[in-house]
């Protein structure tokens, strides 16, 4: 059965459970729809309140988040400025990354993103973590939670916490924004560490001695020949290769215009190549020996790369490598995606790559997810944070009557950021 199939039957005993449901009324009182989504909710949060014993603690852990989520409201909207006059100056087209579907942090319509097992877990689990994030907090602050559940179509695609509304608006100053920020908070820490799981677990890995071929080079004897990428040399003129070193040995020994066999073993067979040798490329350095136009897998350089991302400036390259298509960011794709080059590793267990892809998702959504909520702008988390953070501080200045206007001249001047760069790429284009 194939993933269409499974998913039409999917679409259908949905499809089938929810008319039955919204026709019957059973369980009216736990189940709500909004269209065709399914919201199932219930009042047994009481397990929240096992949190409350640990109230110093998480009021201090989300206090350490609040700091670090003013820092990302700033530092995001600064972002968004530049990026802005970026789009301004450059006027790029509607495509990549500026394309409409890619808007949207959502599993196969983000052309970025894709709709796997390891990505839909990780959006699930994301909006959990940021939604257990607010219930908690809700009951460290002593604020009611009248419910929660979780939001389907098909599958889960998201929770929810209903805090009191009239105790919400009572809470005031601090234990209001810590509880605006735990979502935020979660989302970031789960993030920074399923990326440091990630890199760590790529420490276990040992990539492969032999000469893989990762590409050609143009107009090249080995393009012309045919060779194919992500291939191995096991011989050149019939001596057994075993290693990159054994590959420039023989060449050493080669000039341009000789005409060598090249032996390559491409998805379990071998085949042969007639390659005529020409001169080095005077960019690859002035060499009297052949040239095949070949260059090679280097799998300890991307241990090498991963390995140093263990850093502020390396998890915001972790960060980019769905749409970064340099060379660099190719290089790093192993770790999100099912790559060719998966092949070239020694793993130290089964499912080894999905494990590391799954880490590496719940990494990369829960950061972007964080991130996005943290942007200065009602009705996000850093929003409502903003708002609670200006009417104390206007408040202690008996000038409460401006915090109205300076949120919502913020929140719409950030709004304005947004969707100019949406359609500022559309324009230019017209």
């Amino acid at each position: 059965m194939n993933w269409l199939a499974i998913l039409l039957l999917l679409v259908a005993i949905y499809a089938a459970i929810a008319l039955f449901v919204h026709r019957s009324g059973v369980y009216a009182d736990h189940i709500v729809f909004y269209g065709p989504i399914m919201a199932i909710k219930t009042a047994r949060v009481g397990f929240l309140d096992r949190f409350r014993r640990f109230s110093r603690l998480l009021r201090a852990y989300a206090s350490f988040g609040v700091f670090m989520v003013i820092f990302i409201s700033i530092s995001i909207t600064i972002m968004l400025f530049f990026s802005l006059h970026f789009t301004l100056e450059m006027r790029p087209e509607p495509t990549g990354i500026y394309a409409p579907q890619n808007i949207l942090l959502l599993p196969g319509i983000n052309e970025y993103v894709p709709s796997t097992l390891a990505v839909w877990f990780a959006f699930v689990l994301t909006i959990a973590i940021h939604e257990l994030g607010h219930g908690i907090l809700s009951r460290v602050e002593n604020i009611r939670v009248k419910g929660m559940g979780a939001l389907l179509l098909v599958i889960p695609i998201g929770f929810f916490v209903e805090p009191d509304e009239e105790e919400l608006e009572k809470t005031r100053g601090m234990p209001k924004i810590r509880m605006f920020g735990a979502g935020i908070t979660n989302n970031i820490v789960v993030g920074v560490i399923c990326f440091a799981a990630m890199i760590m677990l790529m420490g276990a890995v040992v990539p492969t001695d032999e000469p893989v071929i990762q590409g050609v080079y143009k107009n090249y004897s080995a393009d012309m020949a045919g060779v194919p990428p992500y291939s191995v040399i096991t011989g050149i003129d019939g001596m057994e290769i075993d290693t990159r070193e054994d590959v420039s040995a023989v060449l050493d020994t080669t000039h341009p215009g000789q005409v060598v066999t090249l032996t390559v073993l491409t998805d379990g067979s071998e085949n042969d190549y007639t390659l005529m040798l020409t001169k080095w490329p005077e960019d690859l350095g002035n060499r009297s020996s052949g040239f095949m136009g070949i260059y090679y897998y280097d799998g300890a350089a991307v241990l090498d790369v991963i390995d140093e991302s263990l850093s502020p400036i390396g998890y915001l390259r972790l960060i980019t490598i769905p749409f970064d298509m340099s060379l660099g960011g190719q290089m790093l794709r192993i770790v999100a995606f099912d790559t060719p080059d998966m092949q070239f590793y020694e793993t130290p267990f089964p499912f080894f790559w999905g494990t590391v892809h799954l880490l590496f998702w719940c990494g990369w959504i829960n950061i972007n997810v964080g991130i996005f909520n943290a942007i200065p702008m009602i009705p996000l988390d850093g929003g409502y944070i903003l708002k609670e953070g200006v009417d104390r501080l206007f408040e202690g200045r008996r000038i409460e009557k401006y915090a109205a206007p300076v949120v919502a001249f913020v929140s719409s001047l950030v709004l304005v950021m947004l969707i100019s760069l949406i359609l500022l790429p559309y324009l230019f284009a017209l």
